[in-house]
């Protein structure tokens, strides 16, 4: 049971909740999309928000500027989160269609806020979960993606929400973070999901 709960901070490492809300987006829209522009999309995004950030993570370490990927103290969290904003502006700008592709670029956009909040709360000496922002910017997306296209996606909604609970814990359980830190990733990521719905 540890092990289950300890995985969850591998499995769900906030790296790959772009790419994961991206293929949800492909396989919940209604919208047309040909496949070949699909995996194209997917492709380009699994380069800029996987591959290019684990070997900026790895130069960072290399030269010191870090001491692990795990990022455990507050103040080596402000490069690499100013350097993925850069990365989710370039997704935006470069890979995403605002008219085409609405609500992905919207998820993009809702990443970004999050990240630019947990920038200024690092400056602030705030240590918020990076792994709870990522997950909860993807349940907020799923909700935003149901409320938008009318669809039930209930069943996906429970996993995601399970899924916030299981990283949660093992991230409690690691001792990476307290409560206060779990409640403010959860609090970003889901904020400008708030905005969007109030709006």
């Amino acid at each position: 049971m540890r092990l289950f709960i300890k995985s969850a901070s591998y499995l769900l490492h906030p790296i790959f909740m772009p790419l994961i809300g991206t293929i949800l987006y492909f396989l919940i829209t209604p919208r047309f999309s040909p496949d070949s522009i699909a995996k194209a999309k997917i492709m380009a995004i699994s380069i800029l928000t996987i591959f290019i950030p684990i070997v900026f993570f790895f130069l960072l370490k290399n030269l010191k500027v870090i001491d692990s990927i795990h990022l455990k103290k507050v103040q080596e969290r402000k490069i690499p989160l100013l350097f993925f904003c850069i990365i989710l502006l370039t997704v935006n700008n470069f890979i995403l269609q605002s008219y085409n592709q609405t609500e992905l670029y919207f998820f993009f956009t809702c990443i970004l806020y999050s990240n630019i909040l947990a920038l200024l709360l690092a400056y602030f000496k705030i240590k918020a979960s990076l792994h709870l922002i990522g997950i909860s910017g993807v349940v907020g997306f799923i909700l935003l993606l149901s409320f938008i296209y009318q669809t039930n996606l209930l069943y996906l909604i429970a996993i995601s929400i399970f899924s916030v609970g299981w990283i949660a814990a093992s991230r409690l359980e690691a001792k990476a973070h307290n409560a206060k830190e779990i409640a403010w990733g959860l609090f970003i990521g889901l904020i400008p999901y708030i905005g969007i719905f109030w709006f």
